[in-house]
C-alpha cells in the first residue's frame, strides 16, 4: 500500500524546491536584469544591423505532351494482362530539375546576366557585383573574424592552387572555374532554390537577395533559363531526328530537281525523234525521276511528321505565380530576434545565479571540513 503521507511529503518537497528556486532567482534579480538588458541590446544590434532580405517565389507547371494512341493501346493491353512496354514515360523526372539549377553551366550563364542595383548607375553582371561591389556587413565581418577566425587561419596556411592551363584548339575540354567563379557559384547556390513536387508536377523557384528589383530580375532570369534547359533536354532526341531528316530531305530535293531538269531537257530534245536509243535514254531518266520523286515525297512526309513531333514534345509552362517585385522584406524577423535574445539573456542570467549559489554552498561546505 502506498502511504498517502509519503505522497504528500514528495509533493511538499517539490513545492519547496520550486519556491526555493524562485527565491534564489529573486535574490539574484539584479544579475538577471543585467543579463536581460544585455540580451535586449544584442537583439537590437543584430536586428538593426542585419541586412534586409527580399524573397521572390515563382510557381510554374511544365505541361508535357503524351501519346494518346500509345497510352490507350497500352491500357487495353494491360487489361488483357499483357505488358507491351508502352507505358514508360520519356519525360524528365521532376527530381532532375533541381540538379539543372545547381549545375555549373546554369550558374555560369546566370552570373553573366546584367542586373540593376540601387547604388550603381548601370546594369552589371552578378559576377562583377559579388566580386567588386558587394561589401560585407558589420555582422558578417564580426562573424568572419570571430567564429570564422580558425577557418581564415587554416586557409591562409594552405597553399593556393595554381590555375590550370588547358590545351588550346580542342572543343572537348572540361569546364574550368576560376577561384572567383567558384566563390560566386557558392553564393548563387545559397540565393537560388528550386523545390520540385513530384506528385503534383509543380516547380517552385525562390530567389533571395538584398534588393527587391535585383531579386525579381534574378528570379526572372533563372526562370527563363530553367524553362529553356528543360525544353532542350526534352526535345534533344526529337530535334536530332529532325535535323537528320532535314539533311536527307535537302539532298533528295536537290537530286529530284536535278533529274527533273534532265528529264525535261531529254523530252524537249527528243520530241520529234522515234529512235530506240533516244527512247532508252528517256526511259532511264524517267526511272531515275520516279525513284527520286518517291524518295523526295517520302522524306517530305517524314519531315513534316518530325516537325509535328518536335512541337508535341516541346513542353509548355503554365506560370501559376509570376515573378513580381517584392514590397516587404522576408528577413530578418526583428521581433523574433528580440524575443530569442531576451530569452537567451534570461537563461544566461538564471544560469549565473544558480551557479553562483551552488558555488557559495560548495565553498561553505568546503570550509566546514577540517
Amino acid at each position: 500500500m502506498i502511504n498517502p503521507n509519503a505522497e504528500q511529503q514528495v509533493e511538499s518537497d517539490d513545492n519547496i524546491d520550486l519556491i526555493g528556486l524562485l527565491k534564489t532567482v529573486w535574490q539574484g534579480r539584479k544579475t538577471l536584469l543585467i543579463c536581460l538588458c544585455i540580451g535586449l541590446a544584442m537583439g537590437l544590434f543584430i536586428a538593426i544591423s542585419s541586412q534586409k532580405i527580399y524573397t521572390v517565389t515563382t510557381v510554374m507547371v511544365p505541361q508535357m505532351s503524351t501519346n494518346d494512341s500509345k497510352s490507350q493501346l497500352g491500357g487495353l493491353a494491360a487489361l488483357a494482362g499483357i505488358n507491351i512496354g508502352m507505358n514508360q514515360s520519356t519525360d524528365l523526372s521532376p527530381l532532375v530539375y533541381p540538379k539543372i539549377v545547381n549545375s555549373v553551366p546554369f550558374k555560369l550563364e546566370l552570373m553573366n546576366k546584367l542586373i540593376n542595383f540601387n547604388n550603381i548607375d548601370h546594369p552589371i553582371s552578378l559576377f562583377d557585383y559579388f566580386t567588386k561591389y558587394n561589401k560585407p556587413t558589420v555582422l558578417s565581418t564580426i562573424k568572419k573574424y570571430s567564429i570564422g577566425l580558425p577557418g581564415l587561419i587554416i586557409s591562409s596556411l594552405r597553399k593556393k592552387p595554381k590555375d590550370l592551363q588547358l590545351s588550346i584548339g580542342s572543343d572537348n575540354q572540361p569546364i574550368r572555374l576560376t577561384r572567383k567563379q567558384y566563390e560566386v557559384k557558392l553564393i548563387l547556390d545559397q540565393l537560388i532554390n528550386l523545390d520540385a513536387d513530384k506528385k503534383e508536377g509543380i516547380l517552385s523557384l525562390s530567389v533571395q537577395m538584398t534588393e527587391p528589383l535585383a531579386t525579381a530580375q534574378l528570379a526572372k532570369y533563372a526562370q527563363d533559363l530553367l524553362q529553356r534547359d528543360i525544353t532542350e533536354f526534352k526535345i534533344d532526341k526529337t530535334k536530332a531526328d529532325l535535323d537528320f531528316i532535314q539533311g536527307r530531305y535537302n539532298v533528295a530535293k536537290a537530286e529530284f530537281e536535278k533529274v527533273q531538269v534532265e528529264l525535261a531537257a531529254v523530252t524537249d530534245r527528243n520530241r520529234d525523234l522515234t529512235s530506240g536509243l533516244s527512247t532508252v535514254v528517256r526511259d532511264r531518266i524517267q526511272t531515275r525521276y520516279t525513284i527520286a520523286y518517291s524518295v523526295f515525297q517520302d522524306l517530305a512526309k517524314q519531315l513534316e511528321q518530325a516537325k509535328i513531333q518536335v512541337k508535341k514534345d516541346t513542353p509548355m509552362f503554365t506560370i501559376v505565380e509570376p515573378v513580381t517585385i517584392p514590397t516587404l522584406s522576408s528577413k530578418p524577423n526583428k521581433v523574433l530576434i528580440l524575443i530569442v535574445w531576451i530569452f537567451l539573456g534570461g537563461c544566461v542570467g538564471v544560469g549565473i545565479i544558480l551557479v553562483k549559489k551552488n558555488y557559495l554552498n560548495f565553498k561553505e561546505k568546503w570550509n566546514e571540513i577540517k
